[in-house]
């Protein structure tokens, strides 16, 4: 069983992002991994804005990330890039804060023309800081989520398969992680 920290970087308290990810994490769930939750907007604004990486929020953070084999990071796409919440917290986190994980990069935004975020932005971040194994990851479009009133998430078939497919992989990344590193050794 590998141990999963799912990252939330939405500024948004009703997130499609969040609460797609939280959907996700059943599923990673189910297939026999500990998922450990994290949305990046309940950390204190103050601790993230100047940098204080004393602050006891920040430091347990850094130590969700420290002790996960694999990160889900999730993010709403502004302006062609990842969150600037998001981003607040990956400044505060090690150099290396990724070293030896799976990452799986998830995006979700108004139109096709940010689908690139992930590679062009948020991919190299998560290679700078030593991800061992960067998964493909997936964009998709918000007019793809629907929440109900009673706050069920349903991603429309396409979008769905798909997403299932790349956290499928994830997964199985995870489980073949011993032999990796064993072989990175």
């Amino acid at each position: 069983m590998a141990t999963v920290l799912s990252v939330s970087g939405s500024p948004s308290p009703t997130s499609r992002t969040a609460r797609l990810l939280r959907c996700l994490d059943r599923r990673l769930t189910a297939q026999g991994h500990e998922v450990i939750p994290l949305d990046v907007r309940t950390l204190p604004a103050e601790a993230l804005l100047r940098a204080d990486f004393e602050h006891p929020a920040i430091v347990e953070a850094t130590a969700l990330f420290d002790h996960a084999d694999g990160v889900v990071i999730g993010t709403p796409v502004y302006k062609a890039a990842y969150s600037g919440l998001l981003k607040s917290l990956l400044d505060l986190l090690p150099q290396y804060g990724l070293a030896g994980k799976t990452v799986l990069p998830l995006a979700t935004g108004g139109t096709t023309a940010h689908v690139l975020a992930i590679d062009y932005a948020l991919r190299p971040v998560l290679s700078s800081m030593g991800a061992a194994h960067i998964v493909q990851g997936w964009f998709t479009l918000d007019k793809d989520i629907a929440v109900g009133d009673d706050g069920t998430l349903t991603v429309a078939p396409g979008p769905a398969e798909a997403l299932a497919q790349v956290v499928d992989q994830f997964s199985a990344a995870l489980w073949g992680r011993p032999a990796l590193l064993a072989a990175a050794g």
